[in-house]
């Protein structure tokens, strides 16, 4: 059996009780990276367990044999931060445990884009996800068009090194849109900016530096 475990964005109470005993109770645990699940696993007193690294670099390598593990034993699934398989490479291992007749449990938790969204003020009746778009302006008109059609908000993965980029791509494309910014969710300086393509870009534009994971949400309505 394969549980997928998510794990906290930030802030390590944000662990769920079912998620730190299903860590407790399966003897294999595949991570993204092993040593930072390694602190996660410390926090919570969870010792005793075989970790293997399941990343974008070796999925091709361990996928053939952690399948066959786990038709004998019970795993978890986790990623560095959030919920496993989204916007992750873990979702190749869902995929092939499905086609092996392995169960698959999901142990929900945080996930950024849902996070996001939920204090983002924009609408959340209908949204589209689109992970980390390719670092190309046409790839985020593509995105956002797509967005605006559907009459949905856009939830988009960025970095601190393309957020103004990005931000000013949608100044100049969609002035009238509403935007939010959210960065390091969950902990010590959880940002929201929140207004206009150029009000934010305003207030981006005025820091001195920009760190930590960020979430871009675009609404057109």
């Amino acid at each position: 059996m394969l549980y997928i475990v998510a794990t906290p964005i930030g802030n390590l109470s944000d662990m769920t009780l079912r998620g730190i005993e299903t860590l407790k109770a399966c003897s294999l645990i595949i991570a993204e990276n092993p040593s930072h699940t390694k602190h996660l696993l410390d926090h919570f007193s969870i010792t005793g367990k075989k970790m293997v690294q399941f990343a974008e670099h070796n999925e091709a390598i361990v996928i053939e044999k952690l399948v066959a593990e786990l038709k004998n034993i019970d795993g978890c699934l986790v990623s560095d931060a959030g919920t496993p398989s989204i916007s992750d490479p873990g979702f190749r291992l869902v995929r092939e445990c499905v086609k092996q007749n392995i169960f698959v449990v999901p142990i929900p938790g945080a996930n950024a884009a849902t996070t996001a969204l939920s204090a983002s003020g924009l609408p959340t009746d209908r949204y589209i996800f689109f992970g980390f778009l390719q670092k190309t302006e046409p790839k985020l008109l593509e995105a956002l068009s797509l967005a605006q059609k559907s009459e949905a908000t856009a939830i988009i993965y960025e970095s601190p090194q393309r957020i103004i980029k990005s931000v000013s791509t949608i100044t100049k494309n969609f002035p009238n849109a509403q935007v939010v910014v959210a960065r390091e969710l969950t902990k010590l300086h959880e940002e929201f900016i929140r207004g206009n393509p150029t009000e934010v870009i305003t207030q981006l534009m005025a820091k001195t530096s920009i760190k930590g994971e960020i979430v871009l949400l675009v609404s057109f309505k």
